[in-house]
């Protein structure tokens, strides 16, 4: 019998479910292998949700396994035991012999790899993989069987922030970029506090709710809109998943938030992922299902530091930096780094600095409100969202009316 613990659920992105719930099979006994190729399919639309298997199945149990299943396509590590790999294809395939098996190889063997094409093979991968390696298999294997994999479809974007360095104020920017866009214009937002263990939103919102997204974790795939409404709490016309109240409780081994974002992308126009760090297990997959990672640091040299650190290690779970946003918090000219010496350490170019007003956001939050939008935190934090997702910043001033209007607007105020 297979262990229901060689097995891990994970849902791709920017694409709906397949038809007839499809899921992807990745067997890997070689850990580091799978850890480099599962952030990788994370990036790929087209796959199904991700059953993991990290050791070789015995090919007498693969019955028990298919049954009531629909798998396709399965990635096959092949070097961690080539005999035992090769005669797993031939097991596979008589259990759906349309099954598309793609091998994975830690370094070109051409005459194995020729071997398990004539075993029933459809395609390999050699080791370091990349997405642009990935994404013209899958795109291959999907004109084949186009059933099996998932179709493309339009949803919400995806931003996750997170802190190099706690103490820079990441929560606060987060929160506040939510409110933004809902001013903006956009009709749908989502801010989903998922630190599991020192979540803050709830606080600064003056928000309580009896759910937590370890509920919607629970929930996997059987997420449905009536469940969701029950989950989230409201605020200032947004949507707010909070983190438990009581973060000793099922956080010893988070699942996997594929499934729980996907349904949030197809809820709302933008999803603001707010978290601990970039480091671990389940930071890493939130950046690898978020369309852009927003890093906030400070301009102090410390911070600078663990920004270069968090870079690097973003890169070892396959982020590219072509999707990280450096936003600098609290920057003042006077003291600390300037930006200029922050991009040549980096080696990445600073989105946007957001200026030190202590004051406006303390006062603030005691209140459960956001800072005013007319304030120099506020100015910046309009240019910081045009910065991201474009649109027009607020005027500087309010504009010139009639005393008439004036008088008249302050009777509207008070009915």
């Amino acid at each position: 019998m297979l262990s229901l613990s060689l097995e891990r659920e994970m849902a791709g992105t920017d694409i709906a479910r397949p038809k007839e719930n499809w899921h992807t099979l990745l067997v890997c006994p070689d850990g580091g292998m799978a850890e480099q190729f599962l952030p990788l399919m994370a990036q790929v639309p087209g796959l199904g949700p991700v059953t993991e298997m990290r050791l070789y199945p015995p090919v007498e149990a693969l019955g028990e396994f298919f049954s009531g299943r629909q798998v396709n396509p399965c990635f096959l590590d092949a070097s961690t035991d080539k005999d035992a790999a090769f005669a797993l294809i031939a097991g596979l395939l008589r259990q759906d012999p349309a099954l598309q098996i793609v091998v994975l190889l830690a370094s070109t063997d051409s005459d194995f790899i020729l071997r398990c094409l004539r075993q029933g093979a459809t395609g390999f991968l050699t080791a370091p993989f990349t997405v642009g390696e990935l994404e013209p298999v899958i795109e291959r294997l999907a004109r084949t069987r186009p059933e099996t994999y998932r179709v493309l479809q339009a949803g919400g974007k995806v931003y996750c922030v997170m802190p190099a360095k706690g103490g820079c104020g990441a929560t606060t920017l987060a929160f506040h970029l939510a409110h933004q866009w809902k001013r903006d214009g956009s009709k749908r937002i989502l801010l989903a506090d998922l630190d599991p263990l020192t979540g803050t939103v709830s606080f600064a919102l003056k928000l309580t709710s009896a759910y937590s997204f370890m509920d919607a974790l629970q929930r996997g795939d059987s997420l449905d809109v009536n469940i969701w409404k029950a989950l989230v709490a409201s605020w200032n016309g947004l949507d707010v998943l909070l983190s438990p109240e009581d973060p000793a409780r099922g956080i010893g081994d988070l699942p996997d938030p594929g499934s729980m974002i996907e349904f949030a992308k197809s809820c709302y126009d933008i999803v603001v992922l707010d978290t601990s760090g970039v480091y671990g297990t389940w930071s890493g997959h939130l950046a690898a299902y978020a369309d852009e990672v927003l890093l906030v640091m400070t301009n102090e040299l410390p911070a600078i530091q663990s920004g270069q650190r968090a870079l690097a290690y973003l890169e070892r779970r396959k982020v590219d930096r072509s999707r990280i946003r450096v936003v600098v918090n609290r920057f003042s000219e006077d003291l600390g780094v300037s930006g200029e010496t922050i991009e040549t350490a980096l080696k990445l170019e600073v989105c946007h600095t957001m200026p030190s007003d202590y004051d406006a956001i303390q006062k603030a939050t005691m209140e459960g409100k956001t800072v005013p939008p007319r304030g120099k935190f506020g100015k910046s934090l309009a240019a910081l969202s045009t910065a991201i997702t474009g649109g027009s910043e607020l005027p500087d001033e309010e504009p010139t009316g009639s005393a008439l209007g004036k008088v008249l607007s302050l009777f509207a105020r008070r009915r």
